[in-house]
C-alpha cells in the first residue's frame, strides 16, 4: 500500500478509536462501512442444516463411495468372495477390455507357460487337471520344441521348469501336452482320461543387457526367452484383483498415476481394473476433499476482502489493541504488506506507565486478535507479525514488575524528583503488601478447589495502581493433551474473575493483569491457535513464524493439522502458479491440466485451481472429474502397449528404473515445491527496511526475534 494511501487511511480511521471490545464503524470511511456490513453478515446465525447445499451431498456421496470401495476391496483381498474369475471374465467381454475376452479358468483345465529369464528357464504349469479323480490317477506333462533342432521331454506331474541355457538361438514352436490317466494300466494302454495341449511361439536369444553400461546392471551374456501367445489370457481371480488393488493404490499415492500403471502393466493386471482403481482413488479424494476445501475457502463476491479492506481492518484491530494493552504504536514506522502468500505486519510501539506486558506477550495478544478477526472474515493467508518495543522505556522488567506503573523514564532534560517525606511511601508499601497477600490467597483457593489443575508457580507483584499476576500450572488428567478441554485464555479468565470476586475493592483502586502458562501442551490450546509454520532464518538462529487463522468446523480442524496443512498449502501454491492458464482457458483448460501428466497436476490441484479462479462448484467438479477419468483411462490402456514395446526392444530393465524414477520425481517435486513456497513465504520484504528505519529514528538496531 502506498504511503499516501496509508496517510489517507489514518485520516479516515481517525486518531481515537473506542476502547470497546468490539470494533466500531467509522461512518466517514466507506471501506470501514463495508467491513461492518460483511461482519454483520458473517456473524448472523446460519440456520441452514446439513445437508442442504450441493457440496454437502457431494461430500456424503464421497463418504458413501469410500466406504463401499474399501469394504469391497477388503472382502476381495481376504478371500470372502472366493477365487472366482467371473468378474474378470465378464468385464473382458465388454468395451472395458480391448484385448478380447479372457479365458475363465475357474472350472476348466488350462496351461500356463511363461519365461523365467532370471533362472534361464521356461516354466510350465497345468491347472484343474484331475482334482476329483482317484488317488491312483497319473498326470503326465510332455513338451517339445520344434526348430532347427527338435527337443522334447516327458515327466509325471503338472509343473516343470525347463532349462534353456543349452538351447541354440532361434525360433521354436513350443508345444505342451498334459494327459491324465486313471491308472498305470491305462497309461500303458494309452487310454487317456483327460487331455489338453497348448502351442506358443518361442524365441531364444543370447546377448548382454541393453543397459549393461550402467554400473548397477550385470553385463554378463544371458540366455533369454520370449514367448508369443496368441491364445486368450487367463482370467484373474477375485482375490488376486483385490490384492493388486491395494498395491496399485499404494503405488499411485507414493509415485503418482504413472507409477501405478507401469507397475500393474508389467505384472499383467487387466487394464480395466487398473483404470477402476485409479478412477476410484480420484473420485474419493475429489468428493471428500473438494467440498471441504470449498466450504473453508469459498466466499461470496460481496464478502471477499481486497487489499484496501485488509489494510483498514488491520488499522482498526491494532487501534483497539493499542488502547487495551496500554501501548503507543508508532504509526510512522508501522508497516504492512499483503503478498500473494502472506500478510506481513511490522509494529513498533512504546511502553507507557500502564503497560503490563512484555514484548512477547504483546505480540501473542495482538496476533490472537488479528487471527480472530481474520477467521471471521475468512482470511486464511499466513500472518507474519513482528512486534518491537522501541524508545527509552523498552527496558522494563515485566518478569519481576520492576518499573511497571512507575511512570516514564526521565530524560536528561528533566529534573530528578526529590522525596522529602517518606511517610506516604511506607504507608503505600504496607497497603500493596496486604493486597498481594489477598491476591495470593485467592490464587491458592482457585487452584485448590479445581481438581483438574495443579499450580506450579505463582508470582504477584504490585506497584502504584497495578497488580501483576503470573501463574504456571499443569492439568492433572491423564492424556491431558486430548482430554483437557480448556484453553489457557479460559483458565486465565476464570482466575481473574475469582480474584476480582474475592477482592471487590480491588476494581476501584487497581488495574489487574493476569498471565497464565499451561506447562503441558494440550489440543485445546493448539487448535485455538490455528496452523503455524516456522522457518529458520538464514540471518539468525531464531525462527520466523507464520500463523494462520483458525478454520471452523471439522473440515477446518483437519486442514489445519500439520500433515494436511502442509499438503494443502503446497497444493494451493502449485495452483497459484498455474492460475493464469486456467483463467485464460477456463473449463476446458482445467480438464486438460488434470488430464496431461504434469507433475502434481491431479484432481486436488485442479480443484484448488478452480476455487482460485472463482469457477462454480459443479463446473470445477465436472472438469476435474473428467480430467482425472481421462488420465486414468489413458494410462491404464496404454501401459500394456508401453510394456510390450519395452519387451520388444529388450528394455525390461527400464521398467523398474522408470517406476523408481517416477517415485523420485514425485517426491522431489513435492519437496522442491514446498521449499520454494517456504522461501517465498519467509522472504524478507519489509523486515530489513523496518529495522533500518527504527535505527535511523532511535539510533539503535532492533534485532529480529
Amino acid at each position: 500500500m502506498a504511503e499516501a494511501d496509508l496517510e489517507n487511511a489514518d485520516a479516515e480511521l481517525g486518531e481515537n478509536q473506542p476502547a470497546d471490545e468490539s470494533l466500531e464503524v467509522n461512518t466517514q470511511n466507506p471501506i470501514s462501512k463495508e467491513l461492518a456490513a460483511i461482519r454483520q453478515r458473517r456473524t448472523q446465525v446460519n440456520g441452514r442444516r446439513f445437508p442442504s447445499a450441493t457440496e454437502d451431498f457431494i461430500l456424503l456421496a464421497g463418504i458413501g463411495y469410500a466406504i463401499f470401495f474399501f469394504l469391497g476391496l477388503f472382502a476381495m483381498s481376504t478371500g470372502i468372495f472366493g477365487q472366482s474369475t467371473a468378474l474378470d471374465h465378464k468385464a473382458s467381454d465388454t468395451i472395458l477390455d480391448i484385448g478380447g475376452q479372457c479365458m475363465d479358468t475357474s472350472d476348466q483345465s488350462w496351461i500356463l507357460i511363461f519365461p523365467d529369464n532370471d533362472k534361464a528357464s521356461i516354466q510350465v504349469t497345468g491347472y484343474n487337471f484331475g482334482e476329483d479323480s482317484s488317488p491312483t490317477a497319473i498326470q503326465v506333462l510332455n513338451w517339445s520344441a520344434l526348430g532347427e533342432v527338435e527337443l522334447s521331454d516327458e515327466e509325471e506331474g503338472l509343473s516343470q521348469s525347463i532349462p534353456i541355457n543349452d538351447w541354440d538361438q532361434g525360433e521354436y514352436v513350443f508345444i505342451v501336452k498334459i494327459s491324465l490317466y486313471n491308472s498305470t494300466e491305462e497309461r500303458e494302454n494309452g487310454t487317456v482320461s483327460e487331455y489338453l495341449a497348448k502351442e506358443v511361439k518361442l524365441e531364444i536369444e543370447r546377448e548382454k543387457n541393453t543397459l549393461s553400461f550402467l554400473p548397477f546392471v550385470d553385463d554378463e551374456v544371458k540366455t533369454e526367452a520370449t514367448i508369443e501367445d496368441d491364445s486368450a489370457r487367463s482370467c484373474w481371480g477375485v482375490t488376486d484383483l483385490g490384492n493388486w488393488g491395494w498395491g496399485l493404490m499404494g503405488a499411485e499415492l507414493g509415485g503418482g498415476r504413472e507409477t501405478a500403471m507401469l507397475t500393474g502393466g508389467a505384472a499383467g493386471v487387466p487394464a480395466w481394473w487398473m483404470a477402476f482403481i485409479s478412477l476410484s482413488l480420484s473420485v474419493i479424494s475429489l468428493f471428500l476433499a473438494y467440498p471441504v476445501m470449498y466450504k473453508v475457502y469459498h466466499q461470496d463476491t460481496d464478502d471477499m476482502l481486497g487489499r484496501n479492506h485488509i489494510e483498514v481492518l488491520l488499522r482498526e484491530i491494532l487501534t483497539l489493541s493499542e488502547k487495551r494493552l496500554h501501548i503507543n504504536i508508532d504509526w510512522d514506522l508501522f508497516k504492512s504488506e499483503i503478498r500473494d502468500l502472506s500478510i506481513d505486519i511490522m509494529i513498533p510501539y512504546h511502553n507507557t506507565e500502564d503497560t503490563l506486558s512484555n514484548q512477547n506477550e504483546i505480540r501473542s495478544e495482538v496476533l490472537r486478535e488479528i487471527l480472530d478477526e481474520f477467521a471471521l472474515f475468512r482470511v486464511f493467508k499466513p500472518v507474519q507479525l513482528t512486534v518491537r518495543s522501541i524508545g527509552e522505556n523498552q527496558a522494563i522488567d515485566f518478569e519481576t514488575g520492576v518499573g511497571i506503573g512507575s511512570g516514564m523514564l526521565q530524560t536528561e532534560d528533566e529534573e530528578e524528583l526529590v522525596v522529602n517525606d517518606y511517610t506516604s511511601f511506607f504507608k503505600d508499601l504496607h497497603l500493596l503488601s496486604q493486597i498481594e497477600d489477598e491476591v495470593r490467597e485467592s490464587i491458592r483457593l482457585f487452584f485448590s478447589e479445581n481438581d483438574e489443575l495443579l499450580l506450579q508457580m505463582a508470582t504477584v507483584t504490585s506497584e502504584d495502581s497495578n497488580i501483576f499476576v503470573r501463574v504456571a500450572y499443569k492439568p492433572t488428567q491423564r492424556l491431558a493433551f486430548f482430554r483437557f478441554k480448556q484453553t489457557n485464555d479460559e483458565v486465565v479468565k476464570e482466575l481473574k474473575t475469582r480474584i476480582m470476586d474475592d477482592n471487590p475493592d480491588l476494581t476501584d483502586t487497581h488495574k489487574l493483569e493476569v498471565k497464565g502458562n499451561n506447562m503441558s501442551s494440550t489440543l485445546a490450546d493448539r487448535s485455538g491457535a490455528g496452523r503455524v509454520e516456522t522457518h529458520a532464518s538464514a540471518k539468525s538462529e531464531d525462527s520466523r513464524v507464520a500463523a494462520v487463522a483458525k478454520q471452523d468446523g471439522f473440515g477446518g480442524m483437519v486442514l489445519q493439522t500439520k500433515l494436511f496443512g502442509d499438503i494443502l498449502s503446497t497444493v494451493e501454491y502449485t495452483a497459484n502458479e498455474k492460475r493464469d492458464m486456467i483463467n485464460k482457458y477456463g473449463f476446458w483448460g482445467l480438464i486438460v491440466f488434470v488430464w496431461i501428466p504434469f507433475m502434481a497436476s491431479g484432481v486436488l490441484v485442479g480443484a484448488m485451481l478452480g476455487l482460485l479462479s472463482r469457477m462454480k462448484f459443479m463446473r470445477v467438479l465436472w472438469a476435474t472429474f473428467l480430467g482425472g477419468a481421462a488420465a486414468s483411462l489413458t494410462w491404464a490402456y496404454t501401459a500394456e502397449g508401453i510394456i510390450t514395446v519395452m519387451h520388444k526392444y529388450k528394455l525390461e530393465a527400464v521398467i523398474p528404473i522408470a517406476i523408481i524414477a517416477f517415485v523420485l520425481m514425485a517426491v522431489l517435486h513435492m519437496r522442491s515445491t514446498k521449499n520454494r513456497r517456504l522461501a517465498e513465504l519467509f522472504e524478507d520484504t519489509l523486515l530489513d527496511s523496518f529495522h533500518d528505519e527504527v535505527q535511523d529514528k532511535y539510533g539503535q538496531r532492533q534485532d529480529q526475534p
